[in-house]
């Protein structure tokens, strides 16, 4: 019987042909991490049946102990397992995330709520519906893809989520009064400036305890050295502009096109239109903006061991020989 959670320092490790604790392609570059990400991404693994990735975890968790496989098992079947393994469940805490939270579930999930901020963006009471949507589900997000095993209370989930779909809305109602008498396309536009100013208020607040109290950092070579502030700001700063980055094609361009539809009189004849085309436009570039812009950043983050605040390197100086740890790592969550 698979145990539940996969661990990658099991005591019955043996020499293996591939390394599971790592992706497959080299997330050294820029496009081996956007290939990991196209398949850690894609909408299709929302369908893979629970039993299916439960499957997947015992293969790998077998896998790296040393254990027997099932007969015929192949190497791409394990890197299946992986992608499988990668796209459900958290990297530092092992457990399955819920399903939306996933980043497989972006593309589909921020093509219905995008679509609904650009095509219903004139009324006040349709502006503060789609951001708190918006922000709801991001919120969620951004509590699922957290890096570290910190366990937050529901009154700080709670808190945080108050502060950062208010600040959302606000910043949205904000910018549309702002722009009532600019340019349409300018308008347009506002959905973009909100979530991405909505995002600098969103992932720290969903995140605060990482900023509070630090998130995991190891060495080279996996140990864990102790929790870090400093790896928190330096991480959740990348997904910061990580997420910016994905949004930005979609919401940028969709609008762009919708008011050139609308100065052509296309939208005024076939109003029905003005959906199915918005959707169409974020969906191509949703697809091709979610892995990508993960990618930009590497999820296994590092730091120099000097940047670290001090209280916890004099506390690892105290436990070993600090002059063979150059550099620190850890998650810096997506």
């Amino acid at each position: 019987m698979c145990e539940s959670k996969v661990q990658s320092d099991c005591a019955c490790v043996t020499s293996k042909k591939i390394n599971l604790d790592e992706p497959r392609y080299d997330q050294e570059f820029y496009m081996g991490r956007a290939k990991h990400f196209f398949q850690t991404t894609n909408p299709l693994n929302l369908f893979v049946s629970s039993r299916k990735l439960d499957e997947a975890k015992c293969l790998i968790h077998s896998y790296k102990c040393g254990e027997k496989l099932p007969s015929g098992t192949s190497e791409e079947d394990l890197w299946r397992a992986k992608t499988l393994y990668d796209s459900a469940f958290h990297p530092d805490t092992g457990e399955k995330m819920v399903l939306i939270g996933r980043m497989s579930a972006q593309v589909p999930m921020n093509m219905l709520i995008t679509g609904g901020m650009i095509t219903f963006y004139k009324t006040a009471p349709a502006v503060v519906f789609w951001q708190w949507l918006n922000q709801s589900f991001n919120a969620l997000v951004n509590y699922t893809n957290r890096s570290g095993d910190i366990v937050q209370t529901d009154k700080q989930i709670l808190t945080s989520y108050a502060f950062a779909t208010s600040g959302a809305v606000g910043t949205a109602l904000g910018l549309n009064a702002l722009v009532k008498k600019m340019p349409p396309l300018v308008g347009r536009l506002v959905p973009f400036a909100a979530v991405a100013a909505a995002n600098c208020i969103n992932i720290p607040m969903m995140r605060a305890q990482e900023l509070k109290h630090g998130t995991p950092v190891f060495d080279a070579n996996g140990n864990k050295l102790g929790y870090s502030t400093v790896a928190a700001q330096y991480g959740i700063g990348q997904v910061i502009l990580s997420r910016i980055a994905m949004a930005m094609p979609g919401m940028v361009l969709t609008p762009v096109v919708m008011d050139y539809l609308e100065k052509r009189g296309t939208l005024s004849r076939y109003r029905w239109l003005a959906l199915p085309i918005s959707l169409g436009v974020l969906g191509i570039c949703l697809t091709f903006a979610t892995p990508l812009a993960c990618a930009l950043f590497k999820q296994k983050a590092s730091l120099p061991f000097f940047r670290l605040e001090d209280e916890l390197k004099d506390k690892v100086a105290k436990e070993q020989d600090i002059s063979k740890i150059d550099r620190v790592f850890f998650n810096k969550g997506l």
